[in-house]
């Protein structure tokens, strides 16, 4: 492959401390596989032999020595540790790989979850010899009740505006709801270019880029740019319609007085420096294979950085969702994975049996087609599983339902309880006849019998 593959596996999840109390957010039981295999699967796949997997010592550790998480997968992996309670950003990471990056990269988050045609995204870098071609997907309705504490009032969700060009593949304008005070504001410089643009809303960033490799070599000497999606992207996307031309420069100047703040660094040269430039700049300059559809005019409008975006219509693109309650005047963070309903993408993902040949399963248990069942799992007579998933070494006892819920490696359930919409963490025993909805259930927690 002439791109290089870099997987971001080192946030700690420390906005869900119930679920990574003893297991990082990398690592997480999702369909009885650890999170980053997902995506080091969809790597797999697609032809990649190594991956620079950026994570921290306690999930190199567990991929090494812990059994139930074997990632099994065949690539290389070099893996690079960074301090976990330092405060790097995703930008930072790239900043500490810079030595390993030889050509342009594809970057990966560990907490996305999709069967995507990756070569679509892949395609557009390369057409367009683009700075920036990312993956984006249509948000996903939810009807669950979300497991855990409840509050009164939900935390408004902050939507992001997307620009995108008639052809849907040009990304020229992003910004978030949060940081829309006055309105929605359109530069000049964009509308001279691309006086139609459609602004979409409903968009969820996948946080998977095609970036060049001078982006990273840009980083390295704007050390002021933390994040990959909070900064780096909308600066790309910005920065892509400044003009060369002094008289354009001075016209642009007062419209962007009010943003050099938010700008961040304004040497975007080096993003475009290259041996081959000239020549390049050349080629462009005499082709009419370019994003005017074949007219004469300049290449690529001019313009030297050039950011795209595959927009995904159909199928599973799933990342771990935090929502946000309102409880006694404090914001309590509660995780919820749209996992709740991926039992039913899970086998097609996993290419795996729903239950694993290890698992012993009473002949009098119900259990429906859309659950799944780990390995060395014990379930007992007259119980109903349905629409959950179930970890690594769990017990299920008698007369026991589960129904729409995800229960973690080794947990006990004793006889007679009534689990709904729940997630159980790891390790945990769910005293005889206990009756959850909607709970979240903490690592190593005893809920008592007759519980509720």
């Amino acid at each position: 492959m002439e791109l290089q593959a870099v997987l971001m596996a080192a946030g700690g999840g420390s906005r869900m401390t119930d679920l990574t109390y003893n297991t990082p957010k990398a690592m997480l039981p999702v369909g009885n596989k650890p999170l980053m295999w997902y995506p080091l699967n969809l790597l797999e796949r697609v032809g990649f032999e190594e991956v620079i997997v950026i994570t921290t010592r306690e999930v190199q550790k567990m991929m090494s020595s812990d059994s139930k998480n074997k990632l099994d997968v065949k690539l290389k992996l070099d893996v690079v540790c960074i301090q976990e309670d330092g405060d790097m950003g995703t930008a930072d990471a790239l900043r500490h790989i810079q030595e390993k990056i030889k050509t342009d990269i594809l970057v990966v988050s560990c907490d996305l979850i999709t069967d995507v045609a990756l070569h679509e995204v892949v395609d557009l870098f390369r057409a367009y010899n683009a700075t920036l071609a990312m993956l984006m997907s249509k948000a996903h309705e939810f009807t669950e009740t979300v497991p855990g504490q409840k509050g009164k009032k939900k935390t408004a969700e902050q939507r992001d505006f997307v620009g995108v060009d008639q052809s849907g593949k040009r990304l020229l304008f992003m910004a978030n709801e949060a940081d829309l005070e006055d309105g929605l504001s359109i530069r000049k410089s964009i509308v001279r270019k691309h006086p139609r643009m459609h602004i979409k809303t409903g968009l969820v960033d996948a946080h998977l880029y095609c970036l060049k490799k001078a982006v990273v070599d840009f980083l390295v000497d704007n050390k002021s740019i933390s994040s990959i999606r909070g900064e780096l992207v909308p600066y790309l996307v910005r920065k892509q319609f400044s003009k060369t031309t002094n008289s354009q420069k001075i016209k642009d100047d007062a419209e962007d007085q009010n943003q050099k703040k938010s700008d961040g660094p304004t040497n975007n040269e080096l993003l475009i420096s290259s041996r081959d430039e000239p020549l390049l700049q050349l080629a462009q300059e005499r082709s009419c294979w370019n994003d005017h559809r074949g007219d004469m005019s300049e290449a690529y409008h001019g313009g030297k950085l050039r950011c795209y975006v595959h927009i995904m219509d159909e199928g599973p693109c799933y990342r771990f969702i935090i929502y946000s309650f309102v409880i006694l005047g404090a914001c309590h963070l509660i995780m919820f994975v749209s996992l709740l309903s991926f039992p039913y993408q899970a086998p097609k993902l996993c290419e795996e049996p729903a239950v694993h040949p290890s698992a012993v399963i009473s002949e009098r248990c119900q259990m429906g087609s859309d659950s799944i069942i780990g390995a060395m799992c014990q379930v007992a007579d007259k119980t109903s599983i349905k629409r959950s998933t179930i970890g690594n070494s769990t017990t299920v006892k008698e007369k026991v339902k589960v129904t729409n819920s995800i229960i973690m490696h080794g947990v006990t359930i004793e006889e007679g309880c009534n689990i709904q919409g729940s997630v159980i963490c790891s390790n945990a025993v769910i005293g005889r006849g206990a009756d959850l909805k909607y709970c979240l259930v903490g690592n190593g927690q005893r809920i008592e019998a007759e519980g509720e």
